[in-house]
Formats: C-alpha cells, structure tokens, sequence
C-alpha cells in the first residue's frame, strides 16, 4: 500500500463512494497487516484538492515526491528549483526542508496512476477544477480565493470574468452597451477599431495593430507578431551590450599590449643601467684595491730601505768593534807596563754606539689598522648590498599584467609609506648650476656652474634635474624643499633644451608638476594651471599608481593632505623631477630608513 500525508491509494482492492465533490475509499488490509494498518480501515476523505499541486493548484502532472513526503508537478518544482540555483540550497515550498545537493526527480508511479484514475471517473468536481486559472490562463478579476478562469474581457470595464460573473454582462441592460473579446491580460493592447488584441508590430508604421488592421489598413506594410519584435530587441540589446564590451576589451588588450611594451623597455633599461653601475662600482672597487696595495708597497719599500740601511751600519759597527777588540787583546798581552799605559785606549775612544738596540716595529701596527679598514669597508659593503642599510634590493613592485585594478583608498601617512620608494638624482640630467650632494639625495642653486661634463641628458635651459630610478608599480616618496620648489614627475623622453614648453615640467604633455611656493600651491600640465588650496608645510609627497594611471600629491606635516590627484594613463615609465627657480633654494628626498 502507498500513502502520502495527502492520499491512500489501495493496492489490493478498494471501493469508491461518491460524496459531494470527494470520493470516500474504503481500503481492505490483509489479515497479516500490522495494527497500526488496521486503525485506518475506517476509511479516508480524498478531495481533488488532495491531490492538486501546491505551486500551480492545479492535479498534479507527473508527479514526484520528495523526502518530506511533499509532492509536486515535477515542471512546477523544477522550475522553482530553477530560481534557487544561485544559493545552490534547494527547498521545500510547504515545510522549507532544505536539500543539498539538488535531488535527482523521479515520477512517483503509484501517485500518477491514482491521479489519472480519478481523471478517467468523470467526477463533477473535476470539470470544475478545470475551471480554475492555471499560470498560463487569464483569470477573473472578480473571484476570491482560488481564481476561476476568465471566458471574456469586457474593454469598457477593462476587467475579465469567469463564467458566473460574467451573467450581469448579458442579462443587465447597464452592460448592454459594453464590448466583450475573448481573454486578454492586457486589456490596454486592444484594437479600438476591431476590438482585437493587437498583437502584430508593423515595421513599416512602427506600432502595434490587430490582425484585421494588418490585412486591411497596414496591408503591404512589413508586419510580423510582437513576440518576435521582443525578441529582435531584446537582442539587439544583447548584441549592443556584447559590441560594447568588446570595444572596451579591445582597449584592454592594446592597454596591455602597452604595459608589456612598456615593461621590456623598463627591464632593458634598468638591466643596463645595473650592469653599467655594478661595472662602475667593480671598477671603483679595483681602483681602490690597486691604491691600497700601493700603498701598502710604498710603505714596504720605505720600510724595508731603512731597516737594510739600519742592518748595513750595525754590521759595520759590529767589524769596528771586533777591530777594537783585537787590538785591545793586543795590548792586554803587553808585558812592557810603560808600553801598555801608552797603547790603553781611553773610554772615549772605545765609545758607545750610535744605533738603537732595538727595532721599531711600528710598521707593522700600520698594515693591522689598513687590514681593519678594509674590513669595514668591506662589512659596510655587504650591508649595503644586503639591504640593511639601503634598499639595493627592494622587493619589485609587479605590474598589472591584468585589468588596471582599483586603487586601495589611501587616508594616512602609514598607509602612503608602505609604497615608500628611495629616490636618488640623476648626476648627468641636473643642470650645471644645480649641486649634488648627500649622495645625490639633495640639490641646490648654486651662483658658479658646476664642472659637469657634456652629456646629452643634461637639462640646459631649466634648473631641473630627474631621477635615476624609473618608476612603475605603486610609489610614494617625500620632498623636503626650502626656496622656490616645483616637485613632478616626467618621461625620460622629455627635451632637454628648446622653450618653455619644450622643457620645463609641467609646460608639455610628459610631465605634470606642483609649484610650491609659502602660502600657495598651483598644478601644472601641458601649459594649463590649475591653484589649489592645501595646508602650508615644507615637505611634500608623491604618490603614484602608474598601472591605474593615478598620480596624487600631499602636504606632508605629522599627517598628510591631499593637495591634487590626477586619473590619466601614463604610456611610458617616468621619473621623479625637481625645478628650483630662485636662488638659495634646496630639495632633499628624504632617505627612508631615517623615517
């Protein structure tokens, strides 16, 4: 025997009674059946609504069960599973029973032959549930509770009525002038002309018409049914969006076509740049090497030269001696006392001699202390290299070999500092009379022009000078400045001599710059000044995102502000730029390890 919560189906026999609108069953349990089965032998109420579909109150359509013994058309709970499919947790309707993963749906066999029993019975309670609005049908406007079917739409009223509520319509003669149409749930879609639903779409006119307009007013026009215009549009829209997409994914892939043009170029570059400055400081090292042991031979020689000179007069002190000795010994063996007092030499003659009796071996001392310089100098140089001192080796910021993403909201000093990046100038692009010093972290004007020699990097009719470092990536670095101070950031390529606009930051389309004076701030670029307004203060800060194509610069005190930021998109590595235009005036790039 098979039973749900909702109906008893009779496996070995069974007897029907109709009652109302319900069949009353009465099942027949072997004698071997449990006590439990005996207790319902009394028989149970079965109603149409028993076994109707809760989703779509219709009797149920292939049925399936699931296992909290609710039962479902199996399109109707697929469909609703269908809507769930995001959350990937599939429900129950009736009792919310959650399952995961998604049940596989079986017919339940048994439940569709008892549903298609009861179809075959011609039961009065069946034809009107066929009465009943299903998802599909147009349903009565004026019906409570479970909605019948709507047979006629009345264009006066704009509402539609089952079969009962539609009497008024024909024996009333208050509705004997109103126009009734077959079922519409779009009552303002009628044809006024023919009271038809308007249902084809004429190109020709671009409007809506019955199928009567079509043949008759719109005859010869373009004409095809709604639906497909709906469809059309729908995708036209779809293939617009598509089209849109493409032109932005196209601009993506030249964007990135750039990046890696650009990455190449900057990996070449600072690869040759490293190998010339690590030839450079190989040679500084040799040449200093080369000092060293000359000087060190020099000091040998000189040493050496003195002691020999030293052991060449005490080997002749030594032969005058052992003269000296002989002839004493001569004159001990004197017999003659007269003969001995005249040959006694006196002490004076004997003497003492003029040499040290020891060795100075201070020289020695000397060589130790040029050993422990040397051995400073080299445990310096391996901090530097290792990065204790200096970040030589800093971690590389990666390029956005992808989508340009975001960039991370920036409010404090702390987050601006972990993009910090060391910032040195370049000694061949400053113009002669800016001075270098602090290794090449600090400039100033200087009256007399520096003995720089020619080179074709060099800035010859501003005082500006750039950076070594080519930045790319995330990068933030701080300008202490006094005098007159324009803090920017320039392409390599930008000219080096011509006009203004040619050369000077801020005045051309390759650099973009902040003038900095006591009181005021103004943004230059390509020839366009823009004054903001900021907070006084001495120091300034650079933030770049050269991938987002943002470019941000603050007034640093104990916190930062931002005075302008800048949304573009950079195509070539740039460089860190300083301009100093009244005399007296310095910017130092502040070496992070001091922060």
């Amino acid at each position: 025997m098979f039973y749900s919560n909702r109906c008893f189906y009779n496996v070995t026999g069974d007897h029907r009674q109709l009652t109302g609108s319900n069949w009353f069953i009465s099942t027949h349990f072997p004698e071997s059946c449990c006590s439990d089965e005996k207790m319902a032998q009394k028989g149970a109420q079965l109603s149409l609504e028993n076994i109707s579909c809760s989703i779509c109150l219709d009797p149920l359509k292939d049925p399936v069960t699931l296992s909290c013994g609710h039962s479902y058309c199996m399109v109707c709970i697929k469909a609703h599973w269908d809507g769930e499919d995001q959350s990937r947790i599939y429900s129950c309707p009736q009792c919310r029973k959650t399952f995961t993963p998604r049940p596989n749906l079986e017919k339940n066999v048994l439940l569709a032959e008892l549903v298609e029993q009861l179809k075959k019975t011609g039961l009065q309670a069946a034809a009107a549930d066929h009465c009943y609005a299903g998802a599909e049908d147009v349903s009565c406007d004026f019906c409570t509770g479970r909605k019948m079917k709507a047979v006629k739409s009345c264009l006066v009223c704009l509402a539609s009525y089952c079969r009962n509520h539609l009497q008024p319509h024909y024996v009333s003669p208050a509705f004997k002038k109103h126009h009734l149409v077959e079922p519409s749930k779009n009552l303002q879609n009628i044809c006024p002309c023919h009271d038809r639903v308007m249902e084809i779409f004429c190109r020709t006119d671009q409007e809506l018409v019955c199928h009567l307009c079509s043949v008759d007013e719109h005859e010869g026009h373009d004409t095809v049914s709604a639906a497909v215009v709906r469809t059309e549009r729908k995708l036209q829209m779809s293939r617009l969006n598509i089209q849109q997409r493409i032109q932005r994914r196209k601009e993506d892939v030249k964007l990135l076509q750039q990046q890696v043009k650009n990455i190449n170029v900057s990996a070449d570059k600072t690869v040759e740049d490293n190998e010339k400055m690590f030839t450079e400081m190989i040679q500084l090292i040799q040449k200093r090497s080369r000092d060293v042991e000359q000087q060190i031979r020099s000091m040998q020689e000189t040493e050496v030269s003195r002691v020999k000179e030293l052991q060449e007069k005490l080997k002749q002190e030594i032969t005058d001696l052992k003269r000296k000795d002989a002839e004493l010994k001569q004159i001990l063996d004197t017999r003659d006392n007269d003969q001995f007092l005249l040959n006694y030499p006196s002490e004076s003659e004997v003497g003492e001699s003029t040499h040290p009796s020891s060795i100075n071996t201070s020289i020695q001392e000397d060589f130790k202390d040029m050993t422990a310089a040397v051995k400073k100098l080299r445990d310096h140089l391996q901090d530097v290299l290792r990065g204790t001192c200096t970040n030589t080796s800093p971690t590389v910021p990666q390029p956005d070999v992808l989508l340009p993403q975001p960039e991370p909201e920036l409010k404090t000093r702390a987050e601006l500092l972990q993009y910090l990046r060391q910032i040195t100038l370049d000694p061949n692009t400053a113009h002669k009379c800016l001075l270098l010093s602090e290794g090449n972290s600090k400039v100033a004007v200087m009256d007399q022009r520096q003995s720089y020699p020619d080179h074709p990097d060099r800035f010859t009719d501003c005082y500006q000078v750039l950076s070594r470092e080519s930045l790319t990536g995330r990068c933030y670095w701080e300008v202490e400045w006094r005098g007159g101070f324009i803090a920017a950031v320039s392409y390599k390529n930008i000219s080096r001599t011509g006009s203004l606009n040619d050369c000077d930051f801020g005045y051309n389309d390759k650099s973009w710059s902040v003038q900095c004076d006591t009181n005021s701030y103004s943004f230059c670029y390509n020839n366009s000044r823009t004054f903001i307004s900021g907070p006084p203060s001495s120091r300034v800060g650079v933030y770049l995102d050269h991938s987002a194509g943002i470019l941000s610069f603050y007034s640093v005190s104990e916190t930062v502000t931002l005075l302008h930021r800048v949304q573009t998109t950079f195509s070539q590595p740039l460089h860190a730029g300083v301009r100093l235009y009244i005399r007296g005036s310095t910017a130092k790039f502040i070496d992070y390890c001091k922060l």
